[in-house]
């Protein structure tokens, strides 16, 4: 009997892309959005449980609303600090692995160099704070088998992200002011699910040591960059991208100046990062500009 895998949020991008990563794999793929299971509710979660009798469990149910986060704490902890906690507690009473994704705002993002998976904490926002708890929960209740994946600047088609909303705007702007003091790795949904089931693969052979990995694609830029490079794939003239400051674009959460993560974790499960962050764009985007046009 194959094994089975519930994948919670499955309604997102990033859902959406584990489940059509898993229907290549011999495994029963159990979609749960968030109408279907509610991940900080114990009893619906025992009953998930039980009914499916999970091998590894994806979470990829997240509250994602980093700005109404800072007014609304306690409900964005439930989703992503107790949620996790009560995915772990199940999945240690039936021997399932978790696999939890985290983010690049559990950090300060001040720091000049990539943040190894190691690296001290030091979260700035409600988001982040809200993320750090779902991890800390995890880890404590599976030192074996749990697995904290953080990621940052995801994009894909199956969702509303900046790559699409910069398709978008291109035939509606003449000009675009975007931030060029903020640095990260754009990272497509499709890799990240692809590397999130290698690693519960290799989990459930014991290949991969439990603990935190870091799953953004290699290289880095700028969301001027960003945008630039997205303008150039358009056909359109790149120059129509202005650099701004983040002064200029005040919001209610802060965002981390710096999100450049290390890799070097994957080695320990024998999965090699994700690859350079152009090279995944440029493959990605038929498919994002098919689903921002269609």
């Amino acid at each position: 009997m194959s094994a089975v895998w519930l994948v919670t949020g499955a309604a997102g991008m990033l859902g959406r892309d584990v489940l059509a990563r898993l229907a290549g794999e011999d495994v029963t793929a159990v979609a749960a959005d968030r109408a279907a299971l509610d991940i900080a509710d114990p009893g619906a979660v025992r009953a998930g449980f039980r009914e499916h009798r999970p091998a590894v469990v994806v979470n990829c149910a997240a509250w994602t609303a980093v700005d109404d986060a800072e007014t609304q704490e306690d409900a964005a902890l439930r989703v992503n600090g107790t949620g996790p906690g009560v995915l772990a507690a199940a999945c240690h009473e039936h021997g399932a692995v978790l696999l939890q994704v985290s983010t690049d705002y559990v950090f300060a993002g001040d720091d000049g160099k990539p943040y190894a998976e190691d690296a001290p904490t030091g979260p700035r926002s409600a988001y982040g704070r809200t993320k750090l708890a779902g991890e800390q929960a995890v880890l404590r209740a599976l030192p074996d088998t749990g697995y904290v994946v953080r990621t940052a600047w995801l994009y894909g088609a199956g969702g509303g992200n900046f790559v699409r909303t910069m398709i978008k705007l291109e035939s509606v702007k003449d000009t675009l002011d975007v931030v060029n003091d903020q640095r990260g790795q754009p990272t497509w949904t499709v890799d990240l699910a692809d590397r999130l089931v290698r690693l519960g693969q290799a989990a459930l052979t014991g290949a991969a040591p439990a603990g935190v990995y870091h799953a953004t694609s290699g290289g880095e830029t700028t969301w001027f960059g960003l945008s630039r490079e997205v303008f150039r794939l358009l056909g359109a003239d790149p120059a129509r991208v202005r650099p701004t400051t983040s002064d200029s674009f005040v919001r209610p959460a802060p965002r981390p100046a710096f999100s450049v993560l290390g890799h070097e974790r994957w080695a320990a499960a024998g999965i090699e990062p994700i690859r350079d962050w152009r090279a995944a764009l440029e493959e990605a985007f038929p498919e994002l500009l098919a689903a921002e046009r269609s």
